[in-house]
């Protein structure tokens, strides 16, 4: 019996995989697809990236080509709901189909909160928000730095809002505030600004404002970026953070030094008002003015006072005049007297220098004169009678000879003590008839209790020394010889 003949068509493997994809790609051209993402891990080297969509039941494949990847709004993360838009498609080589994604968004508005209030925390506990890391804003800044987009309505705001307040020198950063990109971009003018050198051509900015209009959740998205949080918090300018409106709360809120509600708010944190520190110098000027015309005033009065309380200039000088003219009165008396209490203590010293006085008084000073002149050469006689009698004393005790005598008796006594240390050298001792025995060591073996059987000895004699092995041991050990006598010391010797 043979098997009947199929009409069905065959195909091959590839065909059949060929035609379930174009299948698939035709019935689902655009799609949109709810579910949680699973299995990301970023993008791959070449750029593209690979997870998962799922649900409580099922789960998809996905892929984000690299140029798709490039203009996503947000980054994909683990455990995301989103909703995905693009096309089905089945990859032949494993028998799978995939959605490949074009566009990718949060499911709802939800989804974003809960993931924010998760970066929120983790930022929060490693420190990045604590008020202690917060710098105070300069109060008068000479240049003021501004990250925003160049051409939106903001920039203007600001402009417009410093010119008005207090007119100061503005950098401006342009950036994209909205967009894959505007995270890196934001985080990079930070960083730039901070790179500046103080004194460089471009100034390097006193305090920075990050700043952009209003907008959803999903468009002010790009400041709640970890990178854009990291680089406001490690910022070394002072910071003042103004996205969105009042209501809105981003991120580099909680990082910035200080939170304006409006990027005009910002402006006016910024600087204070130039016509209110004008007005408060000229008040405090006019305050001065007046302090010191008042200081001025009072010490005036003090003065007054002071001077009202002093003596007058005839009271003052009256008792130093009346003194005065005392003593001009008695100074011409005093003159005369003086000169004749000297004239007559010159005339009794004139009486006594008569030439007859001062020819005695030569003559007791010649004669005293010569009388020490006598004295003094008998005591030079004396002395040196008594340097000479020393000194025969001290050559009487130098005589060669007797030195030449006591080098003699040394001689003598060092002769004898040799003599005395050759007696005792144990060389006489073995020209004797005895013997000196030795270990393997070369240690002097005084016992034969300590000699064992089968020990190497060496013997030696007068002539030589031989070698020798015990053949027994442990003798009993012979009385103790009388000590020898100590050779002589050297102190001995003289």
């Amino acid at each position: 019996m043979t098997d009947p003949v199929s009409n069905a068509g065959e195909y091959s493997v590839t065909e059949i995989s060929m035609a379930l994809k174009r299948t698939v790609e035709d019935a689902f051209g655009f799609v949109r697809v709810r579910g949680e993402i699973s299995g990301y891990r970023g993008p791959h080297s070449s750029g593209h990236a690979y997870f998962a969509l799922k649900d409580d039941r099922a789960k998809i494949e996905a892929v984000i080509w690299k140029g798709n990847f490039g203009k996503l709004r947000f980054r994909p993360e683990e455990g995301m709901e989103v909703i995905a838009t693009g096309k089905l498609t089945t990859f032949p080589g494993s028998s799978k189909y995939q959605i490949v994604i074009e566009a990718l968004e949060p499911a709802g508005v939800g989804a974003l909160m809960a993931l924010l209030e998760e970066r929120r925390r983790k930022l929060a506990a490693e420190g990045l928000f604590d008020s202690a890391r917060k710098r105070p804003i300069p109060y008068l800044p000479r240049v003021i730095g501004v990250v925003t987009s160049p051409t939106g309505a903001v920039i203007r705001d600001i402009l417009h809002r410093l010119d008005d307040r207090f007119p100061v020198r503005v950098l401006v950063w342009p950036v994209r505030v909205q967009g894959e990109t505007s995270a890196a971009e934001v985080a990079a003018a930070i960083a730039g600004f901070n790179a500046l050198a103080p004194d460089g051509a471009i100034p390097r900015p006193d305090v920075l404002i990050v700043a952009r209009g209003g907008g959803s959740l999903e468009d002010l998205w790009g400041f709640n970026e970890e990178i854009v949080v990291r680089a406001a918090a490690a910022s070394q300018i002072p910071l003042i953070s103004a996205v969105g409106h009042e209501t809105d709360t981003t991120l580099i809120d909680f990082a910035a030094d200080l939170r304006a509600p409006t990027p005009t708010g910002a402006a006016e944190m910024a600087v204070p008002v130039r016509s209110e520190l004008v007005g408060t110098v000229n008040d405090l000027g006019r305050r001065l003015d007046g302090a010191m015309l008042r200081l001025v005033e009072g010490r005036r009065r003090e003065l007054r006072a002071a001077t009202r309380a002093l003596p007058r200039l005839d009271d003052l000088l009256a008792i130093p005049r009346r003194a005065f003219d005392e003593l001009a009165a008695r100074i011409g008396r005093a003159l005369g007297a003086n000169t004749l209490a000297h004239r007559g203590r010159l005339e009794r010293t004139a009486g006594r220098l008569q030439p007859a006085s001062l020819d005695r008084l030569t003559l007791r000073a010649r004669d005293r004169l010569a009388a020490l002149g006598e004295r003094q050469g008998r005591a030079l006689e004396v002395h040196a009678e008594r340097k000479r009698a020393l000194f025969a004393r001290v050559a009487g005790r130098l005589r060669i000879e007797t030195v030449a005598e006591r080098v003699r008796r040394g001689q003598e006594r060092l002769a004898a003590v040799w003599r005395v240390a050759e007696t005792l050298s144990y060389k006489n001792v073995l020209a004797r008839g005895f013997a000196l025995v030795t270990d393997a060591e070369g240690r002097t073996v005084r016992m034969a209790a300590k000699v064992t059987s089968g020990q190497a000895l060496t013997i030696r004699f007068q002539d030589g020394e031989i070698g020798a092995i015990a053949t027994g041991g442990g003798a009993e050990p012979r009385p103790k010889r009388a000590a020898k006598p100590k050779p002589p010391t050297q102190e001995s010797l003289f």
